[in-house]
């Protein structure tokens, strides 16, 4: 049998299994990531060969891997099929699910295969997986573990760049046919169109100084300060990376009654963002930044809580109302400061759902409530955001998403996953039932290993794949655009809206699939 035949569906397996059994032949299952398939693997699965007359291999999806930074180092289908190129091995599987337990349920093996590891293992994954089998009439065996060899222990040898990034992003864009041209159009499309941003307004300010010494009174660094800048953040820089990409957006927001919510308004609107204010908050949220040269030392939050009375949730309510007129897509920008009320999205998403193509959601903060979002058509938390909110900090990545997406009846998502980049979820025949509960993800590296400052790299992420969606886009567009947007941030000190101008220039000059040596640089 060809490498390439033995890769099998659900339905080919279960049909693989019903001959065996018919035949009295003994199936052997073994199941894993085989992040870099080693000595020790190949020693593995001979001796479950052995134990049989038919072996299956499972492979844990790259959604399912929870192995730390850049794992799976090589993306799934090519696990898949190294280990389809095995003599001993007669059919591969890629498992979609976060353990093997739901497809032993189905296959019924007779032995399946743990390494010797395993052997006193109580990780309630493996015990699941262990007690279904033998639910089923088969056993558990584990193997000799005389060779021992690690992935992870292998890849952690290597250096820090991933030597695959170019041949993940290549088969990335060749997947769904996304070309420099196409996501130039796309870009193209992003002019004067409506996009409503609601949320909370923060002001960035940063103070660069320079270190003195260590004070005399105690054990601290003594700084004397040189100058400071401010800039606009939480939803407004938002607003302004939309206005930069060549949209027209409306920003819903709180400030205070003062001169200086006055100069935040008249700045906005000198951007492009059509700035339409409550003013029922009584100071304004300022995040203060120390600094010594581009080296961040600490953090100080100004700004109380203010969250919306019934009046004044009545007032924001029309206004966002009146704002999605006609919109293309709405982002709601939830930094916990009090704007976005359960009372209100209670009022307007009903409402929004039925009118606007696009709604896309984001929160920030302990205060933020991320199911709150219920039937949005993106979430863009940050996984250990998302992590937090459901309180699940041991499930693979994707069954976590997957509860998230079913939470909050959400259609697709985008999870940051820091410097290792991002992965995209989505429902592949468009909903939770019509997929049968499975979940896609795709991965996509982080296309700049230059870091200046991460401060809203993630409101840039948010703003172009929501106007990449709005604009007609799919969900892996609108994850490479986003990506393009935030690597571009990265390499700014500051929040520096990005431009049309810019993203197209690394679409030009980065042909999607191939290096990114500019951002790279």
């Amino acid at each position: 049998m060809s490498a390439t035949r033995k890769a099998c569906s659900l339905e080919e397996l279960l049909a693989l299994r019903q001959t065996a059994r018919g035949q009295g032949r003994t199936v052997v299952h073994c199941h894993g990531c085989f992040d870099i398939v080693h000595p020790g693997h190949i020693h593995h699965l001979q001796f479950a060969k052995s134990l049989g007359d038919i072996l299956i291999v499972s492979v844990s999806a790259d959604a399912n891997v929870n192995k730390g930074v850049n794992r799976p180092l090589i993306p799934d289908d090519l696990r898949a099929a190294s280990l389809a190129a095995l003599e001993c091995v007669d059919a591969v599987y890629l498992n979609p699910d976060p353990t093997a337990a739901e497809l032993l349920e189905q296959l019924k093996p007779d032995i399946y295969v743990k390494g010797r590891e395993y052997e006193r293992s109580l990780d309630p994954r493996f015990v699941r997986e262990r007690d279904t089998v033998t639910a089923n009439g088969g056993r558990v065996v584990f193997s000799s573990g005389d060779i021992v060899y690690s992935s992870t222990a292998l890849i952690g040898t290597l250096g820090k760049i991933d030597p695959f990034q170019d041949e993940k992003m290549r088969r990335f864009c060749s997947r769904y046919d996304l070309s420099s041209a196409s996501l130039a159009n796309l870009v193209h499309r992003f002019r004067d169109l409506p996009v409503v941003v609601i949320g909370d307004y923060i002001l960035d300010r940063y103070h660069f100084c320079e270190a003195t010494g260590i004070a005399g009174e105690g054990p601290m660094m003594a700084l004397r300060a040189l100058q400071s800048s401010d800039f606009d953040g939480g939803a407004g820089v938002i607003a302004a990376h939309l206005a930069g990409l060549g949209a027209a957006p409306k920003l819903i927001t709180a400030l205070t009654e003062d001169e200086f919510s006055s100069q935040i308004e008249l700045r906005l609107r000198f951007a492009g963002v059509d700035c339409q204010a409550s003013k029922h908050r009584r100071d304004l949220v300022k995040k203060n930044r120390y600094l010594v040269d581009e080296s961040k030392l600490f953090k100080v939050d100004e700004g109380s809580v203010s969250p919306l009375d019934s009046r004044a949730e009545e007032e924001i309510a029309e206004l966002i109302l009146a704002a999605a007129e006609g919109a293309a897509g709405v982002i709601f920008a939830d930094f916990g400061y009090g704007l976005i009320t359960a009372g209100l999205l209670d009022r307007i998403l009903p409402t929004l759902r039925s009118r606007v193509p696009i709604l896309t959601a984001d929160v920030s903060g302990k205060r933020s409530n991320l199911p709150r979002f219920k039937g949005v058509d993106l979430l863009c938390p940050t996984e250990r955001e998302m992590r937090e909110t459901l309180q699940d900090f041991s499930s693979g990545l994707g069954a976590v998403v997957s509860k998230l997406l079913s939470t909050t009846n959400a259609k697709q998502a985008l999870i940051t996953l820091g410097k290792q980049g991002l992965m995209s979820f989505d429902w592949p025949a468009g909903s939770l039932q019509e997929s049968n509960g499975r979940l896609r993800g795709e991965y996509l590296p982080a296309l700049s290993t230059r870091t200046v400052d991460p401060l809203g790299c993630g409101d840039a992420l948010l703003a172009a794949a929501s106007i990449t969606l709005a604009a007609g886009g799919s969900l892996q567009a609108a994850a490479l655009v986003g990506s393009i947007a935030a690597a571009i941030e990265v390499q700014h000190l500051g929040n520096h809206p990005i431009n049309a101008d810019e993203v197209l220039e690394e679409i030009q000059q980065c042909e999607p699939g191939l290096s990114a040596s500019r951002l790279a640089s």
